[in-house]
């Protein structure tokens, strides 16, 4: 299954790259903030109608927090002296493959409830829109036979949004050209443009392959909306991801006793990212708390216009009797298999592994 929807996710990605060549470009900086924050009047008396929708953020905020300090373990198993042999060699060591894998299956952990609390976030904007009552169980039934797309999307979105932040922190001998880096990011912003109406088509009764469809529809029929909705929230996100890379120095600086200087850097490296989950994570909230979810009402709300010009039907379907249960199994294999390695990583070898 993993491997038909990251085949149907790749053709969207294909198509979200030609869109990048459509007339208009990425809007400006000002104009694209002072539609963000037009489209944040609206989905604030929405969350303050729907008080669920603070509680989905709080608990994606949660989740991401989680994922976050369970990444930052595998950091601490790997012994100072197999990172110091790693930074002497230019090939991958097995801690780097380790830890690969290790940032791999965190990310699709978090995908989960990520993906199931947007589209629970996303069904509260369709019941309102609809005149019907919006509960969290109300919202929980509408998205939960849509999990295992919803899930699978977040993970590819997730995984690349996580690579695209890593490469975008200063790195040494990083040789690219200003105009390879360019690229990527422009690449990284057409497949966030094109996969926008990706989540409102699945919480709406759609599967994967036509929800991919109609999200590039979508952008090609309202492009400026979507370019200035998604424009304005990476600016917004650009902000405060570099008040947290500020942050993160200053807390460093005001707390030197949190990292021993005169210790090799090697044997630093999970003391910083430890500490340094304190401001990430405070940063994170804000972006979760006040910005994704304007971003996914927004999106639902633009998709809605869409289909409403279309002349099309947006009701949506009465969901399967056992919809996603298969999905929650897979999550809870998944969780169980990562718990064993986290409370039996000596008995299993791991450590003896990575010491090597």
């Amino acid at each position: 299954m993993f491997r038909n929807y990251y085949s149907e996710m790749k053709a969207v990605k294909e198509k979200a790259c030609a869109l990048g060549g459509m007339s208009g470009g990425r809007p400006r900086l000002g104009p694209a903030l002072a539609n963000f924050r037009r489209r944040a009047k609206f989905s604030a008396r929405l969350i303050f109608l729907e008080k669920e929708l603070i509680i989905f953020a709080v608990l994606q905020w949660l989740c991401v927090a989680a994922g976050y300090y369970l990444w930052v373990q595998m950091i601490g198993w790997i012994p100072a002296a197999a990172w110091e042999r790693a930074s002497n060699s230019n090939s991958a060591s097995v801690g780097d493959l380790v830890l690969f894998a290790w940032s791999f299956v965190c990310v699709g952990l978090t995908a989960f409830p990520l993906g199931l609390l947007s589209g629970c976030m996303g069904a509260v904007h369709f019941l309102n829109r609809q005149g019907r009552e919006s509960t969290i169980a109300e919202c929980f039934k509408m998205v939960l036979p849509k999990v295992w797309p919803l899930w699978i999307f977040h993970w590819i979105d997730g995984w690349w949004t996580v690579m695209r932040i890593l490469d975008r922190l200063p790195k040494k001998n990083d040789r690219r050209t200003p105009a390879q880096k360019a690229l990527s990011e422009a690449i990284y912003y057409a497949w966030k443009l094109a996969t926008i109406g990706i989540l409102p088509a699945l919480v709406t009764g759609r599967g994967l392959v036509d929800a991919g469809k109609r999200s590039v529809l979508l952008v090609q029929a309202k492009f400026l909306d979507v370019a200035f909705l998604r424009a304005g929230y990476s600016a917004a996100c650009w902000i405060i991801g570099i008040a947290a890379y500020a942050g993160t120095i200053v807390f460093f600086v005001m707390f030197p006793q949190l990292l021993d200087l005169k210790a090799p850097v090697e044997s630093r490296i999970f003391t910083f990212y430890l500490w340094a989950g304190l401001p990430i994570v405070s940063a994170t909230g804000i972006v979760m708390l006040f910005l994704r979810p304007v971003y996914i009402i927004s999106a639902c709300d633009i998709y809605a216009g869409y289909v409403r010009e279309r002349e099309e039907n947006l009701m949506l379907p009465p969901p399967p009797r056992r919809g996603g249960m298969d999905a929650f199994i897979a999550f809870f294999l998944l969780a169980l298999a990562v718990l064993i390695v986290v409370f039996y990583r000596y008995e299993l070898g791991i450590m003896d592994w990575l010491s090597r």
